[in-house]
C-alpha cells in the first residue's frame, strides 16, 4: 500500500446579503428585523430598546412618542451597515 498525498481544493460558496432586504425587514419588524443582518446587533438593540423604554416610561411616558422612532432609525442604520460589512468581508476573503 502506497501513501499518496492528494491536494484537494474545497470551494465554499457564500452569497452576499441584500441591504434593501435588511432595511425593509428592520422597518417592518423593528429590532427583530435586524436578525437578517446581525444576530448580535439584533439582540443588543432589542434588549436596549426594552430596557430604555422602561426607563423613559418611568420618567415621562409622553417621551416614548419620540423614543421609538429614534430606536427604529438606529436599528435600520445598524442593520444596513452590518450587511455592508458582512458583504465586504465575504468579497475580501474570496
Amino acid at each position: 500500500m502506497v501513501n499518496q498525498e492528494t491536494n484537494s481544493q474545497h470551494i465554499v460558496v457564500t452569497s452576499t446579503k441584500s441591504v434593501g432586504i435588511s432595511v425593509l425587514l428592520t422597518i417592518i419588524f423593528g429590532t427583530i428585523g435586524m436578525f437578517y443582518s446581525t444576530v448580535k446587533g439584533a439582540i443588543i438593540m432589542t434588549v436596549l430598546t426594552i430596557v430604555l423604554a422602561l426607563v423613559v416610561a418611568a420618567i415621562n411616558p409622553v417621551l416614548l412618542i419620540a423614543y421609538f422612532p429614534v430606536m427604529w432609525l438606529i436599528s435600520v442604520i445598524w442593520g444596513a451597515r452590518a450587511v455592508k460589512t458582512y458583504n465586504n468581508n465575504i468579497l475580501a476573503n474570496s
